[in-house]
């Protein structure tokens, strides 16, 4: 009811378990998913990696009843543009669905800090070979941008406009076969470069 109370979006369809979301999104087609972490016959994970692997997949917002755990963690690095926690605001779930639309990624505010610890306790990866082939200054925009700066704040500090530092990130995205910003932190907190 309070997504399609909305002009701008539409509930395709819906699904009680991860194989029957995987059919309904298969035949729908949704640019963005609203994925269940527990579910029956197939858990949200499993369903959410093999969405993930189809060329130009749906966007998938990982729900969960709780804080953070180890779950949500390992649908992050998956690929999943983010996830929320169920009892979130009605205003809130509206504008996590329009945000993930538009290409960026959500996180519950709460859980922030727990995720990126998930990440900061293991020991890091080997850096990839990719990430040595960003330039100095798409190196120095990856960092202000794993720490959590927005465009708007990168540009200021680095005397840039934001549509430079708009095309930077999205070079490095590319660069790096990341799908959005918090893959990009995922990404440097993975490989000890934040």
């Amino acid at each position: 009811m309070l997504v399609d109370s909305q002009p701008d979006l539409q509930v395709v369809a819906e699904a009680s378990d991860g194989r029957e979301a995987i059919d309904v999104v298969r035949a729908a087609r949704p640019d963005v998913v609203l994925m269940d972490i527990r579910m029956p016959v197939m858990d949200g994970l499993a369903a959410t990696a093999e969405l993930l692997a189809y060329p130009e997949p749906p966007r998938i917002v990982m729900l969960t009843t709780f804080d953070l755990d180890e779950a949500a963690a390992r649908a992050i690095r998956q690929g999943a543009s983010g996830f929320l926690l169920k009892d979130a605001d009605p205003e809130f779930l509206l504008a996590a669905i329009r945000t993930v639309h538009a290409g960026s990624a959500v996180i519950a505010a709460s859980a922030t800090r727990d995720l990126f610890a998930q990440f900061t306790d293991a020991s890091p990866r080997p850096v990839p070979e990719s990430f040595r082939g960003l330039t100095d200054r798409e190196r120095e925009i990856f960092g202000l941008a794993a720490r959590g700066l927005s465009n708007a704040e990168i540009a200021a500090r680095e005397f840039l406009s934001e549509a430079t530092v708009k095309t930077h990130i999205s070079r490095i995205l590319t660069k790096l076969a990341l799908r959005d910003r918090v893959q990009l932190v995922v990404f440097a907190f993975e490989h000890g470069l934040a």
